[in-house]
């Protein structure tokens, strides 16, 4: 590796992040640029700014490194981040966007005419996304300490302050033609180093044996199907739950518009993650001993020097760091972005002012957590994001979309108990670890928090005396019949 011409992409990628957030800037006026770019990003642009902030440190440096540890298993995650928008583009994409809000708890707010709800929505959102952040902040970390040699700190404080200021100066328009730039990069960065080192190992000897590099528990017959079922089923369900993914769609002009941004972010994440997949696939044959936990993250950094050393292979690492920061930063963005207009309308009054400075605030927070707290698999970080998000606000999402009977109350007590068993049966597990019979249903609990949740909201809707908003009925329709011209 050569620390000189990887810190050089870095700033390289910081330079053309901060000039196309400048241009964003100039356009930039009012509250509704702010929050949801007036409501004008077309499908292509809008689909690659989802596919940029989906794209997190999780796929971009965890994915390789889980197929590296867990062979086919790892391939469940890419199947369900992708398969994910498959049901938001069924179920709530175009709904979503002609409800007017501007944020989840808005959306909440206006369907359930509640603000406990809505409170209840806004300290979920909260809390997600700052989960979310923190694995960018240590990916961030990671790299420069692995390319560079430079504390870990240093990287998640340079996206924090980066991110920041983006948003700040120019909310959700500036950071849209940031995210669309960046996904482009990141699926560039990991690409022209696959297509290498695919044509560098075709026909080349090799002292790995099959089995060691494709052992047998690592596939098919290694899965347990208890733990991938609840897996998948978080990873399908989550996205409708992540802040940042839903509020893209408050950006389309319309509901149709919405559905064809969802069509093409499918493909445009599926291109992505076939080739991260196909980064760990070579590495489990040239770097089999990164395999454990810690350095299964830096194989996607480390694979490109082993396999080309000199000048060649420490241009692609090069390309692969500053795609890496493109992910941090694109990722962060649309999370503090989320999060700064949820804070903006529920604490501060809805301003543009108030809005920079919530930025701000949703921005320290998590640089906080990332400080104190060491990394851990950003695979598994994210997925438990996701797990949270599917227990928590996916229910009440859907059936706030679909079911007219649902009540402030149901909605409350879902969010209470999904998130709650969630948050523990997780906590236990990191705290004790395996526990008997109860170990699978403690470290996978999608499978039986969501169901828990959705019956817990459906029992008292059900049972609430008071019933739903009167308006019901005009407002579900306004969500379901299809825009005039």
């Amino acid at each position: 590796m050569n620390a000189a011409l990887d810190l050089l992409a870095v700033v390289m990628v910081i330079v053309a992040t901060v000039l196309i957030g400048a241009y964003g800037l100039r356009v930039s006026r009012t509250t509704s640029d702010f929050f949801v770019a007036s409501r004008t990003v077309r499908p292509v642009w809008n689909a690659s700014a989802i596919s940029g902030e989906y794209l997190s440190a999780g796929t971009f440096l965890g994915l390789s490194g889980l197929v590296l540890l867990d062979g086919v298993r790892g391939f469940w995650f890419p199947i369900g981040y992708a398969a994910g928008y498959l049901l938001v583009l069924v179920f709530v994409a175009a709904p979503l966007r002609r409800s007017g809000a501007y944020t989840i708890p808005d959306f909440i707010e206006a369907r359930l005419e509640s603000p406990l709800a809505r409170r209840v929505t806004s300290v979920a959102v909260l809390i997600i996304g700052w989960l979310y952040i923190v694995p960018q902040l240590h990916g961030a970390g990671i790299t420069l300490d692995v390319v560079a040699d430079v504390p870990p700190w240093v990287g998640g404080v340079v996206v924090a302050v980066l991110v920041a200021a983006l948003v700040a100066a120019g909310g959700m328009r500036s950071i849209t033609f940031v995210q669309g730039f960046q996904y482009w990069l990141k699926l560039t960065a990991l690409l022209v180093p696959v297509v290498a080192i695919v044509f560098a190992l075709r026909g080349a000897p090799t002292e790995i044996e099959p089995a060691v590099a494709f052992p047998a528990e690592a596939g098919p017959s290694g899965i347990d199907a208890y733990a991938t079922g609840s897996l998948l089923l978080a990873l399908l369900l989550g996205t409708m739950g992540l802040p940042h993914v839903l509020v893209r769609f408050y950006t389309s002009p319309d509901g149709a518009s919405a559905r064809r941004t969802t069509v093409l972010v499918v493909v445009m994440v599926s291109a992505f993650y076939a080739v991260s997949s196909a980064m760990g696939l070579l590495s489990r044959i040239a770097a089999p001993d990164l395999a454990h936990p810690g350095a299964a993250d830096t194989v996607v950094l480390v694979l490109p020097s082993r396999i080309f050393p000199g000048l060649v292979g420490e241009l692609l690492t090069a390309l692969i760091v500053a795609g890496a920061f493109a992910a941090f930063l694109a990722t962060s963005a649309g999370l503090v972005v989320a999060l700064a207009g949820v804070v903006s309308q529920d604490v501060f009054g809805g301003t543009v002012r108030s809005f920079r400075v919530s930025a701000l605030l949703c921005t320290t927070v998590p640089l906080v957590i990332a400080l104190v707290s060491a990394p851990a698999g950003l695979g598994s970080s994210v997925g438990a994001v996701f797990v949270f998000a599917a227990s928590c606000l996916s229910p009440i999402v859907l059936l706030g979309v679909w079911w007219r009977r649902l009540t402030a109350r149901g909605a409350v007590a879902g969010m209470v108990v999904g998130g709650g068993t969630c948050a523990l049966s997780l906590l236990v597990y990191t705290a004790v670890g395996g526990v008997g019979l109860a170990a699978p249903y403690l470290a996978e609990p999608a499978a039986w928090t969501i169901p828990l949740a959705t019956v817990v909201t459906v029992v008292v809707s059900l049972t609430d005396r008071t019933g739903p908003p009167a308006r019901t009925d005009r407002y579900l329709a306004r969500l379901h019949v299809p825009e005039r011209g």
